[in-house]
């Protein structure tokens, strides 16, 4: 074991005052001191917190890890990092991503581990714990939390996105607020993080097409004993992935990010897979920008009949043959080539795989939806770029001109949208400023914008809607988000005025301001920074640093991977 050149050895190897430091404080836990000659020591990087929902499971899954690891020979050791509840943090969630990838970073070198597992479910938690272990680049595999089973409501399965239409059925009093609690219970009934192609399940989607989680990690419902099993035979893999030296870099190759990018658009994943996906790049330096979303999203169809770009839910995704059998339907298409984190290629783990139920997982020449993936439109309101989802958006308004009906941030909006006196007509376009990177601060999901209650009550269902900010990857519509530059840093869109015609051409991929260049100029002349910028703590750090959407909103400081260095002795 010793030709390994451990990093835990600069620990746990060394003789005399140090060496006994180390050990000692180590061993009032019980562990014996076999466990210390020369094996591979995994850290387990739990998420896990009751203000985290759906990783509230965690500890199980770290004892299945465990288990699998002492089979195979190896020292686990479990750590806590800082951990991002979707439904409860606040102001939101995505503010807080840099800041944990920091500490799995900081956590990582600073510790004794050859290998890492990482357990993460909730939206954040994939990303945030994948940057951190890229910027170390030891070996590493990663575990999601799963999705919780569907939820039955009145004789009907319901799922997260089904919120937005409660909602809206509320409001217009077509279920009482006893039935809009009772709901509750009935959506969210186990374990696990949301039931559909939301952004949680596009991230564990998202892990296992670049390769760095077991086949299968994605749909198995985190109620399901095979989600302990997973964790169990993941434990045992990721010893060996020590002993082969098999480190994120090797896996996360350009074919990696390509096939990311692909079967995304296969599975509807949400419009938040792009910002993250490059914040990974940017960590594990891989050349990878907005457009590449574009063009490898192009031509390849909806495979997956999945919430909220379909019909069904997440498990149904597992039990009619989980990711792999989507993979293999795209076989002539992906990189079949690309190494993944149980040594096998992406091919060979998919060459078994069965589609089960072909209402779920359709094929590329019959598939169930012809548009698919992430549409980036530019133009002169975007000339950075903004992203689209059609498979979520009305057909009819991906193509559109209107009106501009602008709410100067997030607290104008909620104090004006629901105003019978508002100004505003089925064909306006609604604006909304303010709610990107710094502006925010932390780019917020409130991009799917709700609909005037006047114009619910006509039966209007979707309208266009524009922003700086995300959209909840439960949530649908026809709505442009990651508007770059924002208008809190001066961009086009905050010099948008209410009536300004704006102009959206999806299939073009053009999003355009019908202002002259001239007008324009006057008001960016008169242009003023409203948002209030912090002065202290980490919102302070965040918003000096933080980089554009189109960039992946990290910390211009954290781009690019360092190693996995020793920390420097402090005894």
């Amino acid at each position: 074991m010793e030709t390994l050149q451990l990093r835990s050895r600069n620990w746990f190897g060394r003789t005399g005052k140090d060496g006994f430091i180390y050990r000692a404080w180590m061993k009032n836990q019980g562990i014996p001191a076999d466990m210390f000659e020369g094996k591979p020591v995994i850290g387990i990087c739990n998420t896990w917190s009751e203000l985290t929902p759906c990783n509230a499971h965690f500890r199980e899954l770290a004892e299945a890890v465990k288990k699998g690891v002492l089979e195979a020979g190896g020292f686990p050791v479990e750590f806590p990092v800082m951990s991002l509840g979707e439904t409860l943090v606040k102001p939101t969630a995505m503010l807080y991503r840099n800041l944990v990838s920091m500490d799995v970073e900081e956590s990582i070198r600073a510790n004794p581990v050859d290998g890492v597992v990482l357990l993460c479910g909730c939206d954040k938690t994939t990303p945030s714990l994948v940057m951190g272990a890229c910027s170390v680049n030891i070996p590493t595999l990663v575990i999601s939390g799963g999705p919780m089973l569907k939820g039955h409501w009145k004789g009907k399965d319901i799922g997260t996105s089904d919120v937005w239409r409660f909602d809206v059925a509320h409001k217009l009093g077509q279920i009482t607020p006893q039935e809009f609690v009772e709901a509750e219970a009935c959506m969210a009934r186990t374990q696990g993080h949301c039931a559909v192609m939301g952004t949680a399940s596009t991230m564990a989607t998202m892990v296992e097409a670049l390769g760095l989680s077991l086949p299968n990690n994605a749909s198995i419902p985190a109620a399901d004993a095979r989600r302990k099993v997973l964790s169990q035979l993941s434990g045992r893999r990721i010893v060996e992935m020590v002993k082969e030296d098999l480190t994120l870099s090797k896996i996360l190759t350009r074919k990696a990010f390509e096939n990311a990018i692909m079967v995304n658009a296969a599975i509807g994943g949400s419009t938040n897979f792009v910002i993250h996906l490059l914040a990974i790049a940017g960590r594990i330096g891989i050349e990878l920008n907005i457009d590449d979303f574009d063009k490898y999203s192009q031509n390849i169809p909806l495979l997956a009949n999945i919430q909220p770009s379909g019909e069904n839910y997440m498990e149904d995704l597992y039990y009619s043959g989980g990711l792999p059998a989507v993979i293999k339907e795209m076989k002539a298409i992906i990189h079949n080539d690309a190494i993944t984190a149980n040594g096998k290629t992406m091919g060979e783990n998919c060459a078994a795989a069965e589609v089960y139920d072909r209402n779920v997982i359709s094929t590329m020449q019959q598939p169930f939806k012809p548009e698919s993936g992430i549409v980036v439109v530019k133009g002169n309101l975007a000339p950075n770029g903004a992203v689209i989802k059609p498979s979520a958006a009305s057909p009819t308004l991906l193509k559109h001109s209107g009106k501009a009906v602008v709410f100067e941030n997030i607290e104008d909006y909620h104090a004006r949208i629901d105003d019978p006196a508002l100004d505003i007509e089925a064909t306006s376009i609604m604006v909304l400023k303010n709610v990107g990177p710094k502006g925010y601060p932390g780019m917020a999901e409130v991009g799917n914008m709700a609909l005037p209650k006047k114009l619910l009550e006509q039966g209007v269902t979707d309208m266009v809607r524009i922003s700086d900010g995300r959209m909840s990857g439960t949530g649908f519509g026809t709505v442009v988000l990651h508007v770059s530059p924002e208008a809190a840093v001066g961009g086009p869109l905050g010099l948008v005025q209410n009536g300004d015609v704006i102009s959206l051409d999806a299939h073009n991929r053009t999003l355009q301001l019908e202002v002259s260049e001239e007008e324009l100029a006057v008001r960016r002349a008169a242009w003023k920074q409203t948002e209030k910028m912090h002065t202290r703590g980490y919102v302070h750090l965040y918003q000096t640093h933080v980089e554009q959407a189109h960039l992946g909103a990290d910390m211009d400081f954290l781009k690019g991977g360092s190693g996995s260095e020793v920390a420097r002795d402090s005894h």
